[in-house]
């Protein structure tokens, strides 16, 4: 597995947004508002990572585990949603976790600003009053780029989460470059993008990744990029 710097942030759209960089630790956002919002962007990354990381300390089967854990009522906010979407999705409650910060640092910052788009690791969060698009990263595939999705503000705020086999430090099971996920939670954006991308060991596994992708609750659209095959499905709009 490959380990791709993010020099693909110099392709994100800037217009009529400030953009700024809010970086602890593992957590690394990439954040583009209508003005800068880079402290209030790190006190609610701060507050996430606490609640992250206190959790995990008195529950260290919360990092490691591959399969979802028993929900905890009396959780923070953030953990208790990624056991819930952990369970809806089949996975590690950590499967989840670079798009359950950005959700929950953008609802933070979300009363700041009208449009909003924060990035963690390939797996977004956004609100936006403009059409935008967004380019799928699909590594050393000929489709990297290429392959574009049409976000309109009624549609938002929307998660947009990509699971890689060969792209990025993250533990995929499959061999999809990549499996990207639309979602109105982009936590379970991000479980579901893992799930599905452990289903794919070829590209003849595509159409039934896709089809066990849309069963899952809360799922709105899906693409898959293996080598130079594609599929796509539900409710996406492809430029």
């Amino acid at each position: 597995m490959n380990h791709e710097e993010r020099t693909y942030r110099a392709l994100i759209n800037k217009d009529n947004l400030v953009s700024y960089r809010v970086k602890i630790s593992e957590s690394d956002l990439f954040i583009g508002s209508d003005t800068n919002l880079a402290s209030r962007a790190e006190e609610s990354l701060i507050k996430q990572r606490y609640f992250l990381e206190q959790y995990i300390k008195n529950h260290p089967e919360f990092r490691t585990s591959l399969l979802p854990l028993p929900l905890d009522n009396l959780a923070p906010p953030i953990i208790r949603n990624m056991l819930k979407k952990a369970k809806t999705c089949g996975v590690g409650p950590m499967a989840s976790v670079a798009g359950a910060v950005a959700e929950f640092v953008g609802y933070d910052l979300l009363k700041l600003t009208e449009n909003l788009v924060i990035e963690n690791g390939g797996d977004i969060f956004l609100q936006t009053k403009n059409r935008l698009t967004v380019a799928v990263y699909a590594g050393e595939s000929t489709l990297s780029y290429k392959v574009k999705i049409i976000v309109k503000p009624e549609d938002s705020p929307l998660g947009i989460c990509t699971s890689s086999a060969t792209v990025g430090p993250s533990l995929s099971f499959g061999s999809a470059d990549a499996v990207c996920v639309t979602s109105m939670s982009a936590t379970l954006a991000d479980a579901a993008a893992s799930a599905i991308g452990n289903k794919i060991k070829s590209r003849k596994d595509i159409k039934k990744a896709l089809d066990y992708g849309m069963k899952i609750s809360g799922v709105r659209g899906i693409i898959i990029i293996c080598g130079s095959e594609m599929g796509a499905t539900g409710q996406i709009e492809l430029v």
